[in-house]
């Protein structure tokens, strides 16, 4: 079968293909050398074995015996363009520390090649930008993010919108991503025109505050009964418990078929011969293996030590988990070209051929046997309120083993918090909402070459903003009542003649005499819109407080200095009324108590937002009660 030329063809000419898109939860790093002075491709090529040889060193100097999630920090060298550079991507599942584990080595490697920029990105794009949004020129955000962002030197560093010819003398920016060439011939071009922002700089690197330190944190020591055979292979191959701990969380039938025989004899860890020794885990992995409620497999049933002891009783459980994951991970199939599941595979043959044998009592007795504080995982929920609330310390009777997670956690949530009050307490947001928004806050896809496109942003907000006068013009001639003469919005500082003056005393002479018969047929008008909306049963909606304003506007304009002598005129009466914040705090309330009940006693912003504020809901009852 012949190949098509153009495998786009069918798309429409310009299509080259949909947007690639990283997998979730993952990262990817690239590391250019930008340097003037480097000529040929090899040249570059040998800069760039140095630096992967300083990372190799530098991840065994920082993340000795480093348990990763799933995937670890990696660097290849690829070649695309005749343009040679490194690349890496991880997988880091459910540990977002992972993800800033790498943020924090890509920055030490920056600093120690001048020539070294980075850019670095995750299935959210420039995740470094999403971190210091707060702190962001209103011109920056995702459309045109795409290689603007990077590290070099130890610091963030962001590319400022270009400007290019319009054609009539004048200049216009270019707003729109930069492809990865034009980044790199800005940088080459004009490196002292790149943004340095240090308080974006500290937002962004606001998680890298603890590092080095955080690197030992993210681990977690336990003390677990395993039988003998697992306990050698986890002491040669410590890293193996992330992948047999992700078995067992992501275990299905299929998965368990191995433990629901009764016989032992199959399987590559039987339930004998226990030791107990101390492993170490990721948090997330340890946190997963501990919540999970699971009842010994047939295989194990009765097999585990006996004892009375909580804490042995403990150790044995988790144990158990491990070892089961350790089996699952073995016998898929699916499994078999893991690199980890390779490895284990090679020590059991050389367990199994005598080459190696068992550790003995002896030995794992001087092994480290250390065992780390379990409090971070209890959550004190009047400690979380009080987090929420972004206040420290505890109660009288709360221990600090007690507190909500750990400092890190605290801290977060905390700022979290910080920056959500400030949001609030922004001067420049009304009860809309975030207002006022910059013209790079709309899609740019669609570039115009004609003379729409200049249009200032001045015009296009009058264009969309509400004018109550325009309103109630067109309220006048939907009901066939003649045009009311509006003052002139643009003055003209120069003097009217006399005819002018004439004219426009004699209109306003006409509209003194005829306001109060207008008010009148607007009376008239009003009630037959009211009987025929109320004959719909259309008067039952809540009004929001956008169409009470309008509406207001649009009448009590017109009604200005006249009197209803019928208190029946409902419409007319509210109109009138001062009560529209009333209808605002109603609909407010009602929105807030929806948004609460919607989230089924889970987490949400309307729970969140009423937490701030103080309020402690009770439960809906009526949603107990039967209907009918």
């Amino acid at each position: 079968m012949d190949v098509p030329e153009n495998d786009f063809k069918w798309f429409g000419e310009g299509f080259e293909g949909f947007p690639k898109k990283l997998p979730e939860d993952c990262i990817e790093y690239t590391l250019y050398i930008i340097d003037s002075k480097l000529k040929t491709s090899a040249d570059i090529r040998a800069v760039l074995k140095d630096v992967q040889r300083t990372a190799t060193d530098l991840t065994r100097e920082l993340l000795k015996d480093y348990i990763w999630q799933r995937e670890s920090f990696n660097l290849e060298i690829q070649n695309v363009d005749q343009l040679p550079f490194l690349r890496g991507q991880t997988n880091y599942a459910d540990s977002i520390e992972d993800e800033w584990l790498i943020v924090y080595l890509l920055r030490e490697l920056s600093r120690r090649f001048t020539k070294l920029w980075i850019k670095v990105v995750d299935a959210d794009g420039e995740f470094l930008l999403v971190e210091a949004a707060n702190a962001l020129p209103r011109w920056l955000n995702p459309e045109i993010a795409d290689n603007r962002v990077w590290l070099h030197n130890g610091k963030l560093l962001i590319i400022p919108l270009q400007h290019a010819p319009t054609g009539r003398d004048r200049t216009a920016p270019i707003t729109r991503s930069l492809s990865l060439q034009e980044a790199h011939t800005f940088i080459s071009a004009n490196p002292s025109k790149i943004i340095h922002s240090p308080t974006i700089e500290d937002e962004a690197f606001y998680r890298l505050r603890n590092y080095p330190k955080q690197i030992t944190e993210n681990l977690q020591h336990s003390l677990i009964t395993i039988p003998r055979k697992l306990s050698y292979i986890l002491k040669e191959r410590p890293s193996s418990i992330s992948p047999a701990v992700e078995a067992f969380y992501l275990r299905d039938p299929i998965a368990m078929q191995p433990l629901q025989a009764k016989d032992n004899k199959a399987l590559s860890f039987p339930p004998a011969d226990f030791v107990t020794m101390s492993v170490k885990f990721s948090k997330v992995g340890y946190a997963q293996l501990k919540s999970q409620q699971f009842s010994a497999p047939p295989a194990w049933s009765g097999k585990l030590p006996k004892s009375t002891i909580p804490k042995e009783v403990q150790q044995a459980e988790m144990g158990m988990k491990v070892s089961c994951g350790f089996e699952m991970l073995v016998a898929d199939p699916q499994n078999k070209d893991k690199k980890a599941v390779r490895e284990i595979q090679l020590l059991l043959d050389d367990i199994e051929s005598g080459e190696d044998t068992l550790p003995t009592d002896e030995t794992i007795a001087s092994w480290d046997m250390r065992q780390d504080d379990e409090s971070w995982l209890d959550i004190n929920f009047e400690d979380f309120e009080r987090e929420l609330a972004g206040k420290e310390g505890g109660s009288a009777n709360t221990t600090s083993a007690g507190k909500f997670g750990d400092k890190t956690a605290q801290e977060d949530l905390r700022k979290m918090v910080e920056r959500f009050e400030q949001f609030l307490n922004d001067d420049k947001a009304g009860a809309e909402g975030a207002e006022d928004l910059d013209d790079m806050d709309f899609d740019d896809d669609d570039n115009d070459d004609d003379d729409d496109s200049e249009i200032s942003s001045e015009g296009e907000d009058k264009d969309v903003s509400f004018n109550e006068q325009e309103f109630a013009r067109m309220m006048r001639e939907m009901m066939g009542m003649p045009p009311e003469e509006d003052p002139d919005p643009n003055p003209n500082p120069i003097k009217p003649s006399s005819s002018n003056d004439k004219a426009t005393s004699k209109v306003e002479e006409l509209d003194s005499d005829d306001e109060e018969s207008e008010g009148e047929e607007i009376r008239k008008v009003m009630r037959r819109m009211e009987a025929e909306l109320n004959e719909a049963d259309a008067l039952n909606l809540d009004p929001t407080p956008r169409k009470i304003a309008a509406t207001k506007a649009g009448v009590k304009g017109k009604m200005k200095g006249v009197e209803s002598p019928d208190m029946n005129d409902g419409l007319v009466e509210k109109s009138q009324s001062d009560d529209e914040d009333v209808d605002i705090d109603f609909n407010l309330a009602k929105n807030l108590l929806e948004s609460f009940k919607g989230q089924a006693g889970m987490a949400g912003p309307g729970g969140n937002l009423m937490g701030m504020l103080g309020m402690q809901l009770p439960r809906d009852e009526d949603d107990g009660k039967e209907v009918g």
